[in-house]
């Protein structure tokens, strides 16, 4: 009997000197029975006398629940079944839709920091450049390679380009150069200066020279600028010019162009002593910015030679017959 009472008072003094955090796992595990049998009998409680679709991976969650190190409560994910549906899902965003059922745009979708959109780096305007432009549409001189038997009649100033570049002609003293100049927008851009780039000189090319003309030229019927390729630095500069008759005075850069308002610039180059290849710089600006454009011959530089000391011809009649003659002047 008494060896009885000090087994049970040693089992007394075992407990009570068990550490402190047994009890407390002991108390939250019964908890979480506690939770757990709240929700067995909550989901058997439906109005329909069924179960959820949701209860099995519901109970599942509640019967996974652990205690994180912090005490806070982690449920364990589990998968959605196959086929059912969320139980609460997010609302998509919807946008406006067109009439033809192309969304619209969302004024509010731009965020507010939101970059600007790259500002236009290209060329604000285009150019066009002939360089076969005769004097009053019928004078002009070209150095060729040939004699009169094997150069065929002269053309019409429309068809120069090709009859010259089958001929191999050179441009004769002077190159009149008509360059188009237009904006690619509205916005107004403006030509602020006009150089000249001689990147070769030789003595002149030998040759006859062949006038497309008996007389007729003379003057320019609109002649803006005139270059002397035989300067060391030649500069175009502004001069008048005239219209069948008519005086155009000299109107020095810059001028403004845009796409409703285009311009025709008319260079003049001349050379007596030189077979001077050359091109031009046109420069602009616009908005801030600006720029060069090189104006050349498709990608080549124009050619102009001297035709001091050459024999000179022109197309006309000689005894009742059309042909290359000697010129008189």
């Amino acid at each position: 009997m008494v060896q009885i009472q000090k087994q049970g008072e040693q089992r007394e003094r075992q407990a009570s000197s068990r550490p402190w955090y047994r009890n407390r796992r002991a108390t939250v595990l019964v908890g979480v029975g506690c939770a757990l049998l709240a929700t067995l009998g909550t989901l058997s409680a439906l109005p329909d006398g069924g179960r959820h679709p949701d209860s099995v991976d519901a109970a599942r969650s509640t019967a996974s629940t652990s205690v994180a190190p912090t005490g806070a409560a982690v449920p364990h994910r589990s998968s959605t079944p196959t086929g059912s549906a969320s139980a609460s899902p997010t609302p998509a965003a919807i946008s406006p839709v067109s009439a033809s059922g192309s969304a619209l745009p969302s004024h509010d979708a731009a965020p507010t920091g939101g970059r600007k959109a790259p500002a236009n780096t290209g060329v604000p305007l285009a150019w066009t450049a002939d360089s076969q432009v005769w004097a009053l549409g019928c004078g002009h001189d070209y150095v060729i390679d040939k004699p009169p038997a094997q150069v065929p009649p002269p053309p019409t100033e429309q068809d120069a380009s090709p009859w010259a570049s089958a001929q191999g002609a050179v441009h004769g003293r002077e190159t009149n150069v008509e360059i188009s100049v237009q904006g690619r927008s509205s916005t107004a851009v403006v030509l602020t200066a006009l150089r000249v780039r001689v990147v070769g000189r030789a003595a002149p090319a030998p040759g006859t020279v062949y006038a497309m003309d008996q007389g007729c030229g003379g003057s320019l019927s609109k002649r803006f600028f005139a270059v002397d390729l035989d300067k060391d630095r030649p500069v175009a500069h502004s001069v008048a010019g005239n219209d069948a008759g008519t005086p155009i005075p000299a109107v020095s850069l810059p001028y403004r162009v845009s796409n409703k308002d285009p311009e025709v610039l008319l260079v003049t180059a001349r050379t007596e002593n030189c077979d001077c290849n050359w091109y031009l710089e046109l420069d602009w600006s616009s908005q801030g910015r600006t720029g060069t454009v090189r104006v050349d011959d498709h990608g080549r530089p124009f050619r102009t030679s001297g035709i001091k000391g050459l024999p000179r011809y022109w197309y006309g009649s000689d005894e009742g017959e059309r042909r290359w003659v000697p010129a008189t002047d």
